[in-house]
């Protein structure tokens, strides 16, 4: 698990050094509990947005135009579709698609301690959350 999350904290710090964050952003721990348990922004800057996020189902499958997804999972587990065909794709917002499944892809089940990368324009679903699931996201946003 410490191996997973050092990753995910060299990553996120590779990323914020690159993108020439400005200051030193400090996230207190019930803060950051509080979005673990409900889901919420930790921290943003011009090229990245840091969240906590908590499921306790599947979702809608996500693709972002120009965000790549860094996701380090902290407690429970989930089954997730990666790329393949968006089965019943609409717009949300610019840049953003939201369907209802994916044809094809790959499937990946992730529990406590994985990192998981997914590229901007790759499809994404929660497909399954037995339980719960909880997991920091970075991310990176292209200009």
């Amino acid at each position: 698990m410490l191996r997973g999350f050092a990753v995910f904290a060299a990553a996120a710090s590779w990323l914020m050094a690159a993108g020439g964050a400005s200051k030193v952003t400090y996230i207190p721990h019930d803060k950051v509990a509080e979005a673990l348990a409900k889901g919420g922004t930790l921290a943003s800057a011009p090229d990245l947005i840091v969240l906590g996020a908590h499921r306790a189902e599947a979702g809608q499958v996500e693709v972002h135009d120009k965000e790549t997804d860094v996701m380090y999972v902290v407690e429970g587990s989930a089954t997730i579709v990666t790329g393949g065909t968006v089965i019943g794709g609409r717009t949300t917002a610019p840049g953003q698609v939201r369907g209802q499944s994916i044809q094809g892809g790959e499937t990946q089940h992730v529990t406590k301690g994985d990192v998981m990368v997914i590229p901007a324009g790759i499809p994404h679903w929660f497909k399954e959350v037995p339980s719960t699931v909880s997991y920091y996201v970075v991310k990176v946003l292209k200009p």
